[in-house]
Parts: C-alpha cells; sequence; structure tokens
C-alpha cells in the first residue's frame, strides 16, 4: 500500500530510559517494513557480529570530525571517549525515495535535530506519571541503586522538556501508544498486519 504523504518524512522519537521508546520501535518497524531506522556513526570500535552500515556506520576520530565540520551529522555527541552521531546523507537519502525515516535519540540530539533540520516532525514518548517510570526501569533489575538514581534524575530533566515537541505520546498502554505513534507518523493503513 502506499505511503501518505507525511509519512516520508523524518520522525524524532526521544523520552527519558525505562519509558518503552525500543518496544515501540521494534513494533513500528514490524508492521511497517518501509520504516528506515536510522543507523548512527560512531568512532568506537565494532564488537563481535558488529557489521559496517548494519549496526553503526564506524569511523575514525579524524572521519567523524570532517563529517561535524562539513555538516555531515543531523545530531552529534561524545560519550566515555567515543563519538556518536547520525549521519545526515543516508537520512536524505531514504526521504528522497520517498520513505519515512525515524530517529530514536536522546533529548539533547533532538534539540540539534531542531537546528540542523527543523522539517523533522519531533515526538515526545512520555510515561503515564514519573512513579510508574520508576518501578519500569526498577523492575529491569538490571542496574545499580546508583545508576537508577541517575536514571531518574535525568528522566526528571527530560520530562520538563515536553513541551518543546511537536506531540507528546503518552504510553500507558502499548497498543494504543503504537497506535497513536502510527497516526502522527501518517503511517495509519499501511500496516502489514
Amino acid at each position: 500500500m502506499a505511503l501518505t504523504e507525511t509519512s516520508a518524512r523524518l520522525t524524532v522519537l526521544t523520552g527519558p530510559s525505562g519509558v518503552g521508546k525500543g518496544t515501540l520501535v521494534t513494533r513500528l518497524r514490524e508492521r511497517h517494513p518501509s520504516l528506515w531506522l536510522s543507523v548512527s556513526a560512531t568512532t568506537r570500535a565494532p564488537r563481535d557480529g558488529e557489521r559496517d552500515g548494519q549496526h553503526y556506520f564506524f569511523h575514525t576520530r579524524e572521519r567523524f570530525d570532517a563529517l561535524v565540520a562539513e555538516g555531515g551529522l543531523l545530531e552529534w555527541a561524545e560519550f566515555a571517549g567515543n563519538c556518536y552521531g547520525t549521519p545526515r546523507q543516508p537520512v536524505e537519502a531514504q526521504l528522497a525515495e520517498g520513505s519515512p525515516v525515524l530517529l530514536e535519540i536522546e533529548l539533547e540530539g533532538a534539540r540539534q535535530v531542531r537546528r540542523s533540520f527543523p522539517q523533522a516532525f519531533q515526538i515526545f514518548l512520555a510515561p503515564p506519571s514519573f512513579d510508574e517510570l520508576e518501578q519500569r526501569i526498577r523492575g529491569r533489575g538490571t542496574d545499580s541503586e546508583e545508576a537508577i538514581q541517575k536514571r531518574l534524575a535525568r528522566a526528571r530533566q527530560e520530562l520538563e522538556a515536553q513541551a518543546e515537541f511537536d506531540a507528546v505520546v503518552v504510553n500507558d498502554d502499548l497498543e494504543l501508544a503504537l497506535a497513536e505513534l502510527e497516526r502522527l507518523m501518517g503511517l495509519q493503513g499501511t500496516s502489514l498486519a
């Protein structure tokens, strides 16, 4: 089925850790194979099984810095001595082919994209409440108390930024949140389901 005109655009999805971004992105991609999830560039070394262009675009620091200097990244940041960013060219190529493109990125990256690609549609994924978000983060059982407290402090800051976004989707019910994302992204009627 043909995509709607609004679906061939760049959509940015952000929200705090534990809100369900990964789960919703996985479901969106299952239901909408034409949805292209951007592949990030990084200066870190590939891990076992990772393939260049599939998991990341692996670059030297010099090449990454050149991409930054020439405006070749929509957004970028440095974490733990490695750089990560969203290459502009593959995103623009997918959009030119009529494919909807999704970026799942952090708040600061979304702010950078707002400046570098202002026509992108930005969605903030929010929890039904802060208490529910805390329960989800704790329920993972993978983080120390110190790490949980850092995630919660960051989440508080991120939640304060909701008004910056074009739309806010509350992930209280997975199916309802998925349907709302599909509506906002113009993906209704393109599902395989």
